[in-house]
């Protein structure tokens, strides 16, 4: 009889180690986890077919951004039924592109990428116009600010049908 506790003892024991083990392999996947511009490589953003990311010809892109405009994200968050107000809506809009700005400066200046901002959106559209050597686009996509990248388009608006 005492045999017996003892094997189920150790039995116990060994199972309560293999979790152990099973839970610590687990934990340390979790932490090699790449960094966050890493990851933002490894996560879909929409790039617009238009673009070749293989060209050294210079272009003009929208970058929109993840983090949606103001009175949007006021909007949304009281859909979810979560209070937003306006005043925090908006300066986490501009802390979108305090970020992107550093990003923009880690990836395109430390690669020596010559680029230009020619206009940033924050309305209708949380974002930026820039223009850069299209294949620099891969090495912007680090920057977790980005949700989708679109060729620049001018859009016109199409007169209505007069009636004869």
């Amino acid at each position: 009889m005492l045999e017996k506790g003892k094997l189920i003892l150790v039995g116990c024991l060994l199972a309560v180690i293999a979790g152990a083990w099973i839970y610590f392999l687990s934990f340390n996947k979790e932490k090699e986890k790449p960094n966050a511009g890493e990851e933002a490589m490894t996560t879909n953003i929409h790039i617009d077919p238009e673009i070749d990311l293989n060209s050294d010809k210079e272009v003009t892109i929208l970058i929109h951004f993840k983090t949606q405009p103001a009175k949007v994200a006021v909007e949304l968050a009281k859909q979810n039924g979560e209070t937003l107000s306006l005043e925090q809506a908006e300066q986490d809009v501009k802390e979108s592109h305090k970020r992107f700005q550093a990003d923009v400066k880690k990836y395109l200046d430390g690669e020596q990428i010559p680029y230009t901002i020619t206009h940033t959106y924050t309305a209708a559209f949380n974002g930026v116009a820039i223009r850069l050597p299209s294949n620099a686009i891969k090495t912007l996509l680090q920057s977790g600010e980005i949700e989708a990248v679109y060729a620049n388009r001018e859009i016109k608006k199409i007169p209505p049908v007069q009636p004869s």
